[in-house]
């Protein structure tokens, strides 16, 4: 009997696949079509720091009174966190799997004073969903690390909730930094979080956006690096994001090590029903290999597991390319 429920972040799960951030999260109506579908978590579209404050300075009344212009910051801000606990209670209410919330941070200073409001609201675990970029030429870039693990600290001071941390792949060394993670008490790390990218129109000399949906070739990047720090962080729950398109891509991350993956731009190509498919292919190739759970294999491919870990660590085609003249 194929059993697909895991535990990841301390949360009960029905099976491994998250439902990410995004608008596919952001309606009471479609949280319950992913779980109807078997999503095992969901978690919520994000509350974002930059939209807060582009709504206060469209809100800005240019007036001579600075109490007028500390009213409008207050109501824009607790306007907005109004809407988005009011969505936090609602989706409780509807569905029976853990509901994350999540608060994309570009700054340390507000969030961490709204993680208990969201605990109230009943949120199951909280993602933070970070990215300081790191453009300053006269900063060490050790400053960044600590923003990071600053706001990491501060969170879990104001909050009982499971933190959840979703990060960039662009640190100098990953494993060190879910380690530190790990240290502050975090309880479980996303790798990796697919940011916005900029792209430039040659014929209108404009900015646009770079494609923003995840192909699956993209696994390559998070397969690598799970199946690296699980070996390493053995302690610390670890969800894979960005390329999961498949059932066999979930396998593959849960034979690096992962705990579980999260989902997104394969249900904006293919609907919300396509979780069913994706269950299915787990299910065949767990009845296959006689697996009953995912923590039968969980890892069996990790870095650790191998007998030449070197698979994970060698970063130039040169097999491939010596081949070819």
């Amino acid at each position: 009997m194929i059993d697909l429920s895991t535990t990841f972040a301390g949360l009960s799960m029905k099976s491994p696949i998250i439902v990410s951030s995004s608008g596919l999260t952001g309606t009471v109506d479609r949280i319950k079509k992913v779980t109807a579908a078997g999503a095992g978590a969901v978690v919520m579209k994000s509350l974002f720091e930059e939209q807060i404050n582009y709504e206060i300075g469209n809100m800005s009344t240019g007036s001579d009174y600075p109490e007028a212009g500390d009213y409008i910051r207050t109501y824009a801000r607790e306007n907005s966190l109004e809407q988005y606990l009011s969505l936090i209670r609602s989706a409780k209410e509807a569905v029976d799997i853990p509901v994350i919330a999540s608060i994309n941070c570009v700054s340390a200073s507000e969030w961490i004073d709204f993680a208990g409001r969201i605990e109230e609201a009943g949120a199951d675990a909280l993602e933070l969903n970070i990215y300081f970029l790191p453009i300053d030429k006269d900063k060490d870039p050790r400053e960044y690390e600590k923003g990071y693990l600053h706001l990491v600290s501060e969170v879990k001071k104001r909050t009982s909730l499971p933190v959840i941390v979703k990060l960039g792949n662009g640190f100098s060394n990953i494993t060190w930094m879910v380690n530190q993670i790990y240290m502050r008490g975090a309880a479980a790390v996303v790798l990796f979080n697919r940011f916005y990218a900029p792209d430039i129109n040659t014929d209108e000399m404009s900015f646009g956006s770079a494609e923003v949906l995840s192909t699956p070739a993209e696994l390559r990047t998070s397969l690598r690096w799970i199946g690296i720090v699980s070996s390493q962080v053995d302690q610390m729950d670890l969800a894979a994001s960005t390329g999961v398109h498949s059932g066999m891509a979930v396998v593959k991350q849960i034979l690096a090590g992962a705990t579980a993956v999260q989902v997104c731009s394969v249900l904006y190509r293919n609907g919300l029903d396509y979780i069913k498919d994706m269950i299915q292919e787990m299910k065949k190739w767990m009845e296959k290999n006689q697996y009953e759970s995912p923590g039968d294999f969980r890892g069996r491919m990790n870095y650790g597991s191998l007998d030449d870990p070197s698979v994970y660590e060698r970063a130039q085609f040169m097999k491939h390319f010596s081949s070819m003249h």
